[in-house]
């Protein structure tokens, strides 16, 4: 709409204020989802491990970087940081090269490579197969164990 208006109109400069009210009220609604989803998190989970991702690499892949960018991985993990101080959680940062997804979550064999595209995990050495996603949360759950993390009582 913005973009059919004559430049220097009163409708142009309407239509300026209309988007920018649907940014910010967008905005605001990412805001809140964050906050809530980390306070949630942080209030309900006694550990939290995280990877700590190259965000700014990864944007430079220009057909994932929208999406990326729209998430607020750091915002997320900025919260979720100083939340976890208040509400007594503790939160593991996975080294970036930790093969998460790599590694099977049953022999411990990890792969040489895996496409973003493969969305199965089988292992070559035991025969193992599991979602790729599920497979990196569990070896992040072992990886919390490995660091000496134990349940509260």
């Amino acid at each position: 709409m913005l973009s059919r208006r004559q430049k220097g109109s009163a409708n142009r400069k309407k239509a300026v204020r209309q988007l920018a009210k649907a940014h910010f009220r967008v905005a605001n609604i990412r805001k809140d989802a964050l906050h809530k989803a980390t306070t949630l998190l942080t209030k309900t989970k006694s550990a939290i491990v995280l990877e700590n991702l190259n965000v700014s690499g990864m944007l430079k892949n220009h057909h994932l970087a929208q999406a990326i960018a729209d998430v607020g991985m750091y915002e997320f993990r900025r919260q979720l940081l100083y939340k976890a101080e208040w509400y007594g959680c503790e939160v593991l940062l996975a080294d970036r090269f930790y093969p998460s997804t790599k590694r099977c979550s049953q022999c411990g064999q990890v792969k040489s490579t895996m496409r973003l595209s493969e969305r199965e995990y089988q292992c070559e050495c035991c025969g193992f197969v599991i979602d790729r996603d599920l497979n990196a949360a569990i070896n992040l759950e072992q990886l919390l164990y490995r660091s000496g993390f134990e349940l509260p009582a």
